[in-house]
């Protein structure tokens, strides 16, 4: 049976769904062992579901009419329905972050960079997480384990057990 973290369900949930979120934007967070835990198997199951359909692509062909007046065929592509679910699922059910501006960077900079990108995190999950984790289970023959809980110990102030919770 799951912790319940002395909290009602919507605020376990939206404590479980931020800081997985933050765990996969930063790919380590420090909080107790039990929201460790908690986070780690919500982190999984978010992973497992993105690596799952990451290949899913639909390609397209559309007619164009280039500036000469010619009909040209372009072709690009889409999620397939497996991935379109996947993307949703993830949207629903993590916190979207946005890229921090760094202190050198001007504002222009900073918007030409993320103007392509609607979600940074999901994308984020299914360019970077989902082919690493993919091969790594083709590798090691089983899925699973993409998260590590470390305890450190006690903190300071209300003696709770502490620990960080990291991508392996």
């Amino acid at each position: 049976m799951a912790k319940k973290l002395g909290r009602p369900t919507d605020q376990r949930m939206a404590i479980i769904k931020n800081q997985a979120s933050e765990l996969l934007w930063y790919g380590r967070i420090e909080t107790t062992v039990d929201r460790a835990k908690a986070i780690g198997r919500y982190a999984e199951k978010m992973l497992t579901l993105a690596i799952n359909s990451y290949d899913d692509v639909a390609t397209a062909t559309k007619k164009k009419v280039n500036l000469k007046g010619n009909a040209v065929n372009v072709k690009f592509e889409n999620d397939g329905v497996k991935k379109l679910n996947a993307r949703r699922r993830l949207m629903a059910g993590l916190v979207d972050l946005k890229p921090v501006k760094s202190k050198d960077q001007s504002k222009s900079e900073y918007r030409n960079e993320n103007k392509d990108v609607n979600h940074p995190l999901i994308e984020k999950i299914f360019r970077e997480y989902a082919p690493k984790y993919a091969k790594r289970n083709q590798e090691n023959g089983k899925g699973g384990g993409y998260t590590r809980v470390i305890k450190l110990g006690q903190r300071r102030g209300d003696a709770a057990e502490m620990a960080i919770v990291e991508l392996v």
